[in-house]
C-alpha cells in the first residue's frame, strides 16, 4: 500500500512540474509565438509635484478628473500639494497663494502676475451679445479677435473678407470678440461709441474682463462656451486676428470640396510644431521658467485658423480639463493634444506673411486663405482686386 502512494506521489509531482514548465515557456510569449518583453519598471510612480507652476497646477487638475487615481481617497489621504483648500473657493476671486507658490513672483512682469492671480476663473459677465445672430444657423462663421478701439479694422473686415449674408451661396455670419477696456491701462472710455456700433452692425460680443495679450485666453474659452449656447449649428468656424486678410471665397471653396468624415474633423491653419516656450524677457512670447517647462503640442499659428463644429463641442469640452496658458493659440493646441488630435498644416495660411516681392500682386491671394498682417487699406484694397471679374492668373 505505502508503495502504490509513493508511486502516486511521484506521478503527481511529475505533473505539476511538467505544467510549471509549460506555462513558463508560454508566459512569455504571445499567441503568435513571440517574447512577451516584460517593463523593467513600475508603470506607476509615487506622485510628485512639477516644479513649474503651470504644470503643477495641470498635475493637480489630472488627477482630479481621473477617475482611477480617486477611488477609496480621501482629503486627508492626499498630499498637501494636492490638497489645495484654493480649489473649493471661488475661482474668480483673486488667488494670492500664487506669491508664494512661483518662486520668482515678485520678479515677474505685471502681465504674469495679473494672469496667475486670476488663472482659474474663466466665467466673466456678458456686456453685448447678439443671442440671434445664428437663429438660421450659418455654414461658416467668421469669429475675429479684437479691441475696443479697432474701429477702422473691424469696419475694413465688414466692408471687404467679413461682409455677412449669402456668399457663393453659403451663409456667412460674422462676430467680433471682445474684452473690456480699463482704465488702468490708460484707454480712452469708447463704451458709447461701441455701443452705438453694436446697435449698427450687430456683430459684438463683448465680455467684462481685462483685454490683455494675456487674456487672450479666457477669450478662447469664451468664446468656445458662446458657440455651444448660441451658435451650435454653424457648420464650420473661422477664428482669427482683425490684422488678417482672409480669401473667405477661397475658404468656401476648400470646405465644399471637403469629404463628410474630412470635414467632421477638421481643424487647419499655419501649423507649428517642436516649439517651446521663450526664455527671452524681451519677446512678446516670453515665459519663465517658473510658469512652464516642456515642449509644445504641435498648434496653429493663432493669426487665423478653420475648423468644424464637431472639433468646438469637443474643444469646449475638454478645455474645461486644461488650465489655462497665457498664449491663445498654444492653449488651443494643448486642448487639441487632450483630445488625441493634431491641427492639421494648410499652405493656404500665411501668418508670417508671403515674399515681398508678391504683395502687390493680386493672383498672389487669390489661392490662398489668410495672409497675415494686413492694414484696413490693405485688406479693402486685396479684396476689392479678387472681385474684379477681369482679374486673370495662370
Amino acid at each position: 500500500m505505502a508503495r502504490i502512494r509513493l508511486k502516486i506521489l511521484v506521478t503527481v509531482t511529475m505533473v505539476n512540474i511538467f505544467i510549471f514548465i509549460l506555462i513558463s515557456r508560454n508566459s512569455g510569449q504571445d499567441k503568435n509565438g513571440h517574447k512577451i518583453r516584460m517593463p523593467s519598471k513600475p508603470f506607476w510612480t509615487k506622485l510628485s509635484p512639477k516644479p513649474a507652476y503651470w504644470n503643477r497646477q495641470q498635475q493637480i487638475l489630472d488627477f482630479y478628473n481621473n477617475p482611477i487615481l480617486l477611488v477609496n481617497v480621501t482629503d486627508a489621504g492626499l498630499p498637501t500639494w494636492l490638497n489645495e483648500s484654493s480649489l473649493t473657493s471661488d475661482p474668480c476671486q483673486p488667488n494670492f497663494s500664487v506669491t508664494t507658490q512661483v518662486k520668482d513672483y515678485n520678479s515677474l512682469p505685471n502681465r504674469f502676475k495679473d494672469f496667475l492671480v486670476y488663472m482659474r476663473c474663466r466665467s466673466y459677465p456678458v456686456m453685448l451679445d447678439q443671442p440671434e445672430i445664428c437663429k438660421d444657423p450659418p455654414f461658416l462663421l467668421l469669429a475675429v479677435k479684437s479691441l475696443v478701439p479697432h474701429f477702422d479694422r473691424r469696419q475694413a473686415i465688414r466692408q471687404s473678407w467679413g461682409r455677412a449674408g449669402v456668399i457663393a451661396n453659403q451663409t456667412v455670419v460674422t462676430v467680433f470678440l471682445l474684452g473690456n477696456t480699463t482704465a488702468g491701462d490708460h484707454h480712452p472710455d469708447l463704451s458709447s461709441m461701441l455701443q452705438y456700433e453694436s446697435a449698427r452692425h450687430k456683430d459684438i460680443l463683448q465680455w467684462d474682463f481685462r483685454d490683455s495679450f494675456f487674456n487672450l485666453t479666457v477669450k478662447e474659452v469664451l468664446f468656445l462656451h458662446w458657440i455651444q449656447t448660441r451658435c451650435s449649428g454653424a457648420q464650420f468656424i473661422f477664428k482669427g486676428d482683425d490684422d488678417v486678410f482672409v480669401n473667405t471665397h477661397r475658404i468656401l471653396d476648400f470646405l465644399r470640396n471637403l469629404s463628410e468624415s474630412k470635414g467632421k474633423d477638421l481643424f487647419v491653419g499655419d501649423v507649428i510644431t517642436n516649439a517651446g516656450p521663450h526664455r527671452d524677457k524681451k519677446v512678446k512670447y516670453f515665459i519663465p521658467e517658473s510658469l512652464y517647462v516642456g515642449t509644445y503640442p504641435p498648434y496653429a499659428g493663432g493669426g487665423g485658423y478653420l475648423y468644424s463644429r464637431d472639433i468646438a463641442a469637443r474643444l469646449y469640452n475638454k478645455s474645461q480639463h486644461v488650465v489655462l496658458y497665457p498664449i491663445d493659440d498654444v492653449y488651443t493646441g494643448m486642448c487639441l493634444q487632450k483630445l488625441g488630435l493634431s491641427p492639421e498644416k494648410h499652405k493656404g495660411f500665411r501668418t508670417f506673411n508671403i515674399e515681398e516681392k508678391y504683395r502687390s500682386n493680386p493672383c498672389a491671394y487669390k489661392s490662398l486663405m489668410l495672409v497675415h498682417p494686413r492694414t484696413p487699406q490693405e485688406m479693402i484694397q486685396i479684396w476689392a482686386w479678387l472681385q474684379n471679374p477681369n482679374l486673370s492668373c495662370q
